[in-house]
């Protein structure tokens, strides 16, 4: 049997109000909880393990599983953030990498040098699509994971729309591209982008045929995901609205236009509706 888990960012709690405190931790994952999230996502570079091993006991008293976004800036920096991630039984570890050569061939030995180390140390891992990362352009992307083939993703996709400034409707070469990677990725993230902006809000009228988009995007990847399974499995989607400056928008005041939890909240219902539907058509 197939089971679909949604995940909530801990970086996407953050609030970075202007004039209000961040909300403690303890405040945050019984709030992750509360929401019916199945587990939250802690996003660090080595540097900061030390600090996040200090969160490690949220996640066994409210019982909610551990994904790992990593981000290792040279090639020995994702050993310890592979056992941190082991030590806090993370589903995965999505790798967001700071090594960044221009030629993708010139990506490829460090990629395989990546897996072989999570595999000596039993982790699983995915490379996310991002910006200012390994991953950082559609086409560089594309050629990469053909040269790499047991190479798997996590598809944040807004950042290929962004970065490839795409229009809409999409056109076939897009469409194409993006399934692509998405029949490459065993993990998928939740944030609509615009070809503009990287986060906008999804109940905003001028937003819907972005929302639409994605929405259709998702589905044909959980979809994919499903058909590739020969057996049980669970997939995993991650909620991931930023937070301000680099990813909400806010008005003159630094106030927010819309409420991201909420938004968070509805994308989550939309994701397990769609795995419903998906299980109803292959009955």
């Amino acid at each position: 049997m197939h089971r679909l888990e949604v995940y909530q960012s801990l970086w996407g709690m953050e609030q970075r109000h202007p004039t209000k405190e961040e909300p403690s931790d303890e405040h945050n994952f019984k709030k992750i909880k509360g929401g019916g999230f199945a587990g939250a996502t802690i996003d660090l570079a080595a540097h900061e393990i030390e600090e996040f091993q200090k969160k490690k006991h949220y996640f066994v008293e409210s019982g909610l599983g551990c994904m790992v976004n990593a981000f290792p800036y040279s090639k020995e920096d994702l050993l310890p953030l592979l056992r941190l991630a082991k030590e806090f039984d993370a589903c995965f570890v999505n790798i967001i990498g700071g090594i960044m050569p221009i030629n993708y061939k010139d990506a490829i030995p460090l990629v395989y040098d990546w897996m072989e180390e999570a595999d000596r140390e039993g982790v699983k891992i995915l490379f996310e699509t991002h910006r200012d990362s390994l991953l950082n352009d559609l086409y560089y992307t594309l050629q990469l994971i053909e040269e790499v083939p047991e190479m798997r993703l996590t598809a944040d996709l807004s950042h290929f729309v962004v970065d490839r400034e795409m229009w809409t409707p999409i056109n076939n070469r897009d469409q194409k591209h993006i399934e692509t990677i998405l029949n490459r990725s065993d993990c998928f993230q939740g944030r609509v982008a615009s070809r503009g902006q990287i986060q906008i809000q999804i109940d905003f009228s001028q937003h819907k045929e972005w929302v639409s988009i994605f929405k259709g995007w998702w589905k044909y990847g959980l979809e994919q995901w499903k058909k590739r399974q020969t057996e049980d499995a669970t997939v995993r989607f991650l909620c991931e609205l930023g937070p301000p400056t680099s990813y909400a928008i806010t008005d003159a005041n630094q106030l927010e236009l819309s409420d991201r939890w909420e938004e968070a909240l509805t994308i989550k219902k939309w994701i397990e509706e769609m795995w419903d539907e998906i299980e109803r058509e292959h009955e």
